[in-house]
């Protein structure tokens, strides 16, 4: 099984990738076909919620991501 590797893009989406599945708030799977990448919507301006669409492009979204070195979770007592 492939891992899933998530990664936010500057200024853009959030493209994964791997092994995944893509749910509604239902719980009902979108039908992906077999894609083993997709990108999610962070502008929130995308004509295909919650896959990008390119619209980030023509809305004037910008935010440029810098990964914090987050600490692992604390675990669950």
């Amino acid at each position: 099984m492939t891992a899933t590797k998530i990664t936010v893009n500057h200024n853009g989406s959030i493209r994964v990738e791997g092994d995944f599945e893509v749910r509604d708030p239902e719980g009902k799977p979108f039908g992906l076909a077999g894609r083993t990448t997709v990108s999610l919507c962070r502008c929130g301006h995308s004509a295909n919620k919650p896959f990008c669409d390119g619209s980030h492009k023509t809305s004037g979204f910008a935010d440029t991501v810098a990964g914090p070195g987050t600490a692992a979770p604390k675990p669950k007592l």
